[in-house]
């Protein structure tokens, strides 16, 4: 059995496998093709992990946000494509939706209007962007759905083969 660690700052990966009750040695037993030594480099930042990694360190601890995280903020292309997605509620995420549908649904002539000639005008484009965003707040509450639907999979909560068979 490992010790238990008492560092400070410890990085998201170091606290993934503690909450999943795993030491260095359980985790990299369950992983097979990533070391202990190789688990403490990523854990105190002397080396960045691998996407490979990232996946396997995501089912192995149960933890999909890893996946996100690691885009959003290690990942070159994800830092400039991919934003951060934080775990919510399933009430808080529905009520998202839908508020931001209502507004998208009072803003639906403005953007037709926008649309029609095929660009942004000048008088347009407060308009535009404005719009714009709800539409990225839309897809960031969509992506937060999406974060629920796993870690409720991962968690056991709901039966991954049900969601299958309902599609």
């Amino acid at each position: 059995m490992g010790r238990k660690s008492t560092k400070e700052n410890k990085n998201i990966y170091q606290i993934s496998r503690e909450n999943a009750g795993l030491t260095r040695e359980a985790a990299a037993e369950q992983l097979e093709f990533i070391s202990s030594d190789r688990i403490e480099k990523i854990e105190n930042e002397k080396s960045n992990p691998h996407p490979d990694e990232i996946l396997a360190m995501a089912d192995c601890y149960k933890n999909p946000s890893l996946c996100n995280y690691y885009c959003s903020h290690e990942c070159p292309i994800g830092q400039q494509y991919v934003p951060e997605v934080t775990a919510k509620d399933l009430s808080v995420i529905t009520l998202e939706m839908l508020s931001t549908l209502n507004t998208l649904s009072k803003e639906k002539d403005r953007m037709i209007d926008i649309a029609a000639d095929g660009r942004v005008t000048e008088d347009e484009i407060s308009d535009f962007l404005r719009i714009k965003d709800y539409l990225e707040n839309m897809s960031l509450t969509i992506e937060s759905l999406k974060l629920w639907v796993e870690n409720t999979i991962a968690s056991g909560e709901i039966d991954q083969t049900l969601l299958k068979k309902e599609n």
